[in-house]
């Protein structure tokens, strides 16, 4: 295979992977909760943060990780408990709550370190020979653990005892409440790991983005491209939608720059708006 045609095709790959991984907390809250968290990039910002710190303190690149859980798990916790579940029946508000809660994350997070770039360095600076093509290890690897936890989380939402819970509470929150199911905690609990899964996307990516205070404005606006384009109906639609529009971006970017191909993008996300509002795989 010809080493451009290869360098291309991984890059798209790698390009739907890590977004899977970005939107699938945002996803699995709204479908539960009907709360759409526009702070959620700010927690995969936190997180890229927590890798810098981990640098910042000469720890192992891993430390992040559970540093980044710790971090956002315990503000998830807060921010649930203190602004979003008085807000569960207020879609509106709990946009203008989240909304205001990312200005206020990024203007913490602007206080502490500035509005400057700041990079984290590669745990794996080699190339991988992939059908001669060289392709980076670590971004290479990044592919292959985003598609593993996506699938991991996939296989819990559909098999586990919780992800039965979680899909009875989505379809019809009284009914699960009659029969024993704990709602208020259950609801709790995904937000807190909505957060937490923005934060290791965070981690992860830390190395491949600047890292900066208006990270998380980019990925909540793909995040919700992807939601755009899917729809809210199902896990086969999120993923659907990271194809899309990770997939897209990636292919004009590289016959073109990044500006058209996130341009192709948002004009998709309309297109779908204005001609199926529903996304592909609307909730039935």
């Amino acid at each position: 295979m010809d080493p451009i045609l290869t360098t291309n095709v991984l890059n798209v790959v790698y390009e739907v992977s890590t977004l899977a991984v970005v939107v699938l907390g945002l996803a699995v809250v709204f479908g539960l909760l009907g709360v759409m968290n526009l702070a959620h990039g700010e927690f995969v910002m936190i997180g890229a943060y927590c890798a810098f710190f981990a640098q910042e303190q000469d720890l192992p690149f891993l430390a992040a990780v559970p540093l980044a859980l710790l971090t956002c798990g315990l503000l998830g916790l807060v921010v649930e408990r203190v602004l979003v579940r008085p807000l569960y029946a207020r879609p509106f508000d709990t946009l203008l709550a989240t909304w205001g809660l990312s200005l206020l994350l990024r203007e913490a997070v602007e206080a502490v370190y500035g509005r400057g770039f700041r990079s984290v360095a590669t745990p794996l600076t080699d190339s991988v020979d992939v059908a001669g093509a060289d392709y980076p290890a670590y971004r290479l690897l990044l592919t292959i653990v985003s598609i593993a936890l996506v699938a991991a989380l996939v296989w819990w939402f559909v098999r586990s005892a919780t992800g039965r819970r979680i899909r009875a509470v989505v379809n019809n929150p009284e009914l699960a409440g009659s029969v024993g199911i704990p709602v208020t905690a259950l609801a709790r609990n995904t937000f807190v790991f909505g957060c937490c899964l923005a934060a290791l996307a965070g981690v992860m990516l830390a190395p491949l983005v600047p890292v900066q205070p208006m990270l998380g404005l980019d990925f909540i606006l793909k995040s919700f491209f992807v939601l755009v384009v899917g729809g809210l109906g199902s896990l086969i639609g999120l993923i659907s939608g990271s194809a899309v529009i990770g997939g897209v971006e990636s292919i004009v970017s590289a016959v073109s720059d990044r500006t058209y191909g996130y341009t192709t993008v948002l004009v998709i996300a309309i297109l779908f708006l204005w001609l199926r509002p529903s996304g592909l795989f609307p909730r039935t």
